[in-house]
Order: C-alpha cells, then structure tokens, then sequence
C-alpha cells in the first residue's frame, strides 16, 4: 500500500511538472495554448488538446512510468483519477466556500484551478496541480482571488478573444498561427 501511495504521489508529481514545463516551454505552449483558448471553463475543456499535446503527452508519460516501474493496475488506476480530476477540476460549478476551502487544503478544487485559465499571464501562470493541490504551495504557484474577481476575470487567451475558438479546425491549426 505505501509503495503505490508513493507512486501515485510521483505519477501526480510528474503531471504537475509537465503542466509547467507546457506553460515555459515556448514549443510546448504552442501546443497547449489550445487547452487554453476556450473562453468558457467547462468539463468540455478537460479534453480540449491538440492531438500533438496528446501525443506528447503520453510519451512523457511512458517514460515517467519504465522510470517508475508501477504495476499496471496502479496506473490504470492513477489515471482514472487524473481523468475525473480532470473534468472536476474544469466543470463550471461553485462549491460552497467551506466545502472549497476545505478540499482545496489536498486535492485541486474548480475555483482554484479555474484561475489557471484567466487571460493574464501571472494568473495562467498559476494553480498547475490536476489531483494535489500542495504542488502548487510547495513550489510558489498557488494564488488565491477573491469571489468578486473570480465573476469578473476573462477566461482564454489574450491574443484570441476575437476569434471563434469553437471551430474544430481552428484548433487543430492554432500551434502553427503566430499572435
């Protein structure tokens, strides 16, 4: 049991570091920038990648896992829970603010991550974590608002706000059109 306990902790470790690196990375933020072109967080958006980031995606995590060398239950397993962390994390719902403040001391709430998502760069910058939320504390990439700005702030991105981002082929071309 501490031995999966542990690799789940790493399996969610690494999610977190290749979250950054899609944010610092310019070629990988080109390609994750699709994730962020929707302008309306919502569980449709837990799936919204470009296939190359997908593609990535899996490699980084094949690697992660010989490195690892977890049983394929447990990953099986891992990644049922990121998938539901997922679609939580991006449903369009509030959680009454005991409950939020509560969960969000272990595990990524809607609220906390929907900051993630704001068009500001500082803000996007921010609140990286799918299952854990204490990767974001430990590395100083928590931020916290209030609900008042949460009601007010732009969702996407920046350069984009104009463009349909709907369309199924705008978001296969967006990696390849420099804004």
């Amino acid at each position: 049991f501490i031995e999966g306990a542990l690799v789940f902790l790493l399996l969610d470790f690494s999610i977190y570091i290749q979250h950054v690196l899609s944010h610092k990375i310019p070629i990988l933020w080109q390609i994750h920038k699709v994730h962020h072109s929707d302008r309306e967080l919502d569980t449709s958006t837990a799936v919204r990648f470009h296939p190359l980031e997908i593609y990535i995606s899996m490699l980084y995590k094949s690697i992660v896992i010989i490195i690892l060398g977890p049983s394929a239950v447990l990953v099986l397993i891992f990644e049922i829970v990121l998938s539901s962390s997922a679609i939580f994390n991006h449903a369009n719902l509030k959680l009454p603010a005991k409950i939020d403040r509560l969960l969000r001391k272990t595990i990524v709430t809607p609220d906390m991550h929907r900051l993630h998502h704001s068009v500001r760069e500082f803000e996007s910058s921010k609140n990286y974590g799918f299952n854990f939320s204490f990767w974001d504390r430990v590395f100083d990439t928590h931020l916290k608002v209030s609900d008042e700005y949460h009601k007010k702030m732009t969702l996407g991105l920046e350069s984009h706000q104009s463009i349909n981002t709907d369309r199924l082929i705008w978001s296969l071309w967006l990696p390849f059109i420099k804004k």
